[in-house]
């Protein structure tokens, strides 16, 4: 069983810098996706950023892209989350997520909610104009 546990999150002014972590627990390294996804009040939950571990490919949403910065920690099983230049759009529960993807015409999806199995619990952020 795969247990993901966030922090980091905070209030911060819009233009500046929070780094979320998230801690892994249990045998993650059989998941092929993990990443971070985010959730605003009265809106569905979307994805920000995911990882392929087999080809070391990420992806980023094109909201993000050029500000946040996902990394790795292999040793410790972190996912790390630096979130710069925010914007109180960017104001959301962020969840980091695991899981085994799904193959459609041979490839492996990362991209969407059913890819990953295990989620966080989740950690607020919110940014203020």
């Amino acid at each position: 069983q795969v247990q993901l546990v966030e922090s980091g999150g905070g209030s911060v002014q819009a233009a500046g810098s929070l780094r979320l972590s998230c801690v892994a627990s249990g045998y993650i390294a059989s998941e092929s996706c993990i990443g971070w996804f985010r959730q605003a009040p009265g809106k569905e939950r979307e994805g920000v950023v995911h990882f392929y571990r087999s080809s070391g490919g990420t992806r980023y949403a094109d909201s993000v892209k050029g500000r946040f910065t996902i990394s790795k920690d292999n040793a410790k099983n972190t996912l790390d989350l630096q979130m710069n230049s925010l914007k109180p759009e960017d104001t959301a529960m962020y969840y980091c997520a695991a899981g085994a993807g799904y193959y459609s015409a041979g490839a492996l999806h990362c991209s969407s909610q059913r890819s990953f199995d295990y989620w966080g619990q989740g950690t607020q952020v919110t940014v203020s104009s």
